[in-house]
């Protein structure tokens, strides 16, 4: 699971436990300019992820790390596909992170509030 922050400028997010070794990454830092929004969707866990490089994919247990597909990387972290959430970014290394948080709809009101004040 992950846990996400505003912290300033930026959008931080932490991998808790041993998700840190699935993921084979313990955080990220985003500009908050780079994000363009984020979404709940539980149902992103049953699409095609890519070629993962590095990570970690068992199916129904886990999804962690980074996956490239059709030219993007996407940075996964998930096991309980009813708490993913989504979070679009621009001019990053990742185009999109997928996230399981403890509460997506409360994350995902934190970050669209901090980015509707930001405008």
């Amino acid at each position: 699971m992950a846990l996400i922050r505003i912290d300033g400028d930026d959008l931080v997010v932490v991998i808790e436990g041993l998700d840190k070794l699935w993921a084979f990454k313990g955080s990220l830092t985003i500009p908050l300019a780079n994000v363009r929004g984020a979404t709940v969707d539980p149902g992103i866990a049953g699409e095609p992820k890519g070629i993962r490089a590095p990570g970690s994919h068992l199916p129904g247990v886990i999804i962690a790390g980074t996956f490239h597909q059709d030219g993007e990387k996407v940075f996964w972290d998930v096991k309980d596909r009813s708490k993913a959430l989504v979070i679009e970014l621009a001019d990053e290394r990742y185009t999109r992170l997928v996230l399981q948080v403890d509460d997506p709809r409360a994350t995902v009101a934190l970050i669209e509030s901090t980015l509707t004040g930001r405008k």
